[in-house]
């Protein structure tokens, strides 16, 4: 995942520091009920669409220009699935981040699914009785995204 110039501005005077970054994750749907998914270019791995959004972009907004960036799809936001804090995360060079990611479910309304940018190595769409090998980050986020349950976060701790 390439890192947004406005990041490498933040690490020129911060360092390796957590930064505390919004994200954003899209669980697409096409009209036969198959799920977008990209292969990602640094880790081989199946995955969910996502991204960071850049400095006064709507969360809804970077969803859908992540999502047309990696698989060339156009897509349209339905409704939030959930919002997340999720664990911070040590990079290889030492960069120590944490996300609040929101995820959003979305129907494609347009393009060719391929591979769009460098971020990928494969993008396909993939019926959800017959998903690749996903992490728990995108086999949840898949899940809530087909339920009609309102919005999931986590419960707030009592103490």
């Amino acid at each position: 995942m390439a890192t947004p110039d406005f990041i490498r501005t933040i690490r020129a005077t911060a360092g390796n520091q957590l930064l505390w970054l919004p994200g954003v994750t899209a669980i697409v749907f096409d009209d036969e009920g198959r799920v977008l998914l990209g292969r990602r270019s640094d880790t081989g791995r199946w995955s969910v669409i996502g991204g960071i959004p850049e400095p006064g972009e709507q969360p809804a907004a970077c969803a859908v220009r992540e999502v047309h960036e990696e698989t060339a799809v156009r897509c349209v936001v339905e409704r939030v699935v959930l919002v997340q804090a999720l664990n911070p995360v040590t990079y290889a060079n030492g960069d120590i981040c944490q996300y609040m990611d929101i995820t959003f479910r979305c129907r494609a309304v347009g393009g060719q699914a391929r591979v769009n940018d460098d971020e990928s190595l494969e993008v396909g769409w993939f019926a959800v009785d017959a998903l690749p090998d996903l992490n728990g980050f995108g086999l949840f986020r898949i899940k809530q995204a087909m339920s009609d349950a309102p919005t999931w976060f986590d419960p707030m701790e009592s103490g």
